[in-house]
């Protein structure tokens, strides 16, 4: 294998530079040529095929940064149809005509469906990211456990997860962490320390909506910023609950902060937030709203006479609030542990590749041995029956539906990850730029600007 293919797909992580400097180190280690396809899959619709010689004379290029957040390739949604047998055909010239041996695709659940028709005929493996940490099986066989039914409102199926047959252990979890999740949980635990002092100063309560479609993994972590509750979209809400523990707090301590994901279900399993019409390429629905629709739920169930009683407010309405954490937590600088973990996770694709593995995807793994360690898994192995990937869902015994907050269990799943997040560095990283004088006087430069020098096309 003398030349290989890199792309960034899907949205935007913390630490996509990351595992594509981890993939140049090893390839130079192995003197092996890297092309970067610009824009992700949309790079393979392009005739011209925009793309960028990552390693020229077996050394990565200057812009190619561990350290800096968001991706020098770009990326984008576009989705590879298998059906589309034309437009894959055209896909495999292309990358013949770029010469390259073997293709390594950085994603998350959208890009790996990508990935598989295009593995029919051209060597292609898979290097996790996503914040979501959605990425994985809770145990090897938990794909074959959901099933389908029709769907009377539309046409399709809904899925839905049938029974757990397995007895939980995290050391039969699959990729027990992406890259992108540390950060994004380091992001939301400041955001939620930072809301707190509000809610404290002028006893309000703090709704803060955090990432996370259908799985609580961001949620979870949140609990680093000592929310009073926490709601996750594996586990529905029952507002009777959820009203008498809000009310128990605020009367205690005259504040309270929620953190919700987006994702979020009532008792009937309905998604709380409103759902957009439209979906990405992907497929994926987009969801908004969360935090909102769990704000008027508390301002109807709780009643301005509470506050008022109280001498606290004069109603529900301006005592609650919301924050929308948003895309801060997808961007930025990586922690410690993405950085170095995407790194791994890079160079074992190029050996995956050398290997000859093909459609596969380089995971992270853990035991109480070792602690964390590399492996790879075919990616079918992640399939239903039906071909589906589904969004790993934070396991039962994760979470404490009646305190509503991280059982023992995720407590447990938490510590390996976080105990050595950070390092030294990070902090010294803050000190040494946030107020640089040089901020005040220099214009942001983008690596794109530098990038587009490098861009070149097929003939």
């Amino acid at each position: 294998m003398k030349r290989i293919a890199l792309l960034t797909a899907g949205g935007d992580t913390p630490a996509l530079n990351a595992t594509l400097h981890g993939a140049v180190v090893r390839a130079n280690q192995l003197q092996i040529e890297v092309y970067g396809l610009i824009k992700g899959y949309n790079s393979l619709f392009n005739p011209r095929v925009p793309h960028v010689h990552l390693n020229p004379l077996f050394r990565e290029i200057p812009e190619l940064d561990a350290t800096q957040g968001g991706t020098i390739l770009g990326a984008s949604r576009d989705y590879v149809d298998p059906e589309d047998h034309e437009e894959l055909g055209k896909i495999y010239d292309r990358l013949k005509q770029l010469q390259v041996d073997g293709l390594i695709c950085v994603g998350g659940d959208g890009t790996l469906n990508g990935l598989q028709p295009i593995s029919e005929h051209f060597n292609s493996v898979l290097a996790p990211k996503t914040i979501d940490n959605d990425l994985g099986l809770n145990y090897l066989s938990e794909a074959q456990e959901w099933v389908r039914e029709p769907q009377d409102e539309a046409p399709g199926y809904r899925y839905r997860h049938t029974r757990r047959l397995v007895d939980f252990d995290l050391e039969y979890m699959v990729n027990y962490t992406t890259p992108g999740y540390a950060t994004a949980v380091y992001d939301v635990s400041m955001d939620v320390k930072r809301i707190r002092t509000t809610a404290e100063s002028h006893r309000r309560i703090a709704i803060v909506e955090v990432m996370g479609r259908h799985s609580g993994y961001i949620a979870l972590g949140a609990a680093y910023g000592q929310p009073d509750i926490i709601l996750i979209p594996e586990s529905p809400i029952d507002e009777g609950v959820l009203i008498e523990r809000v009310k128990e707090i605020y009367g205690l301590q005259k504040n309270v902060v929620i953190v919700c994901g987006e994702g979020i279900v009532d008792d009937s399993g309905a998604v709380l937030g409103e759902t957009l019409q439209t979906t990405d390429p992907a497929g994926n629905i987009q969801f908004s709203g969360a935090a909102e629709a769990l704000r008027r739920l508390l301002i109807n169930g709780i009643g301005d006479d509470f506050f008022i009683s109280k001498r606290r407010g004069d109603s529900a309405e301006a005592t609650i609030f919301t924050r929308k954490v948003g895309h801060t937590q997808r961007g930025g600088r990586p922690i410690l542990f993405d950085r170095f973990y995407a790194s791994q996770l890079g160079g074992k694709a190029v050996d995956m590749l050398l290997e000859g593995q093909n459609n596969t995807v380089s995971i992270l793994q853990w035991n109480r041995e070792d602690g964390f360690y590399l492996d790879s898994i075919e990616a079918n192995m992640l399939r239903d029956q039906w071909g589906h990937i589904h969004a790993r869902l934070l396991h039962p015994s994760f979470y404490n539906p009646e305190g509503l907050r991280p059982s023992r269990m995720g407590v447990e799943y938490l510590l390996p990850i976080f105990t050595t997040a950070l390092g030294h560095d990070d902090v010294e990283y803050i000190r040494c730029t946030l107020f640089d004088s040089g901020n005040l006087l220099r214009p942001y430069h983008s690596v794109n600007v530098d990038m587009a020098k490098r861009i070149r096309y097929l003939a």
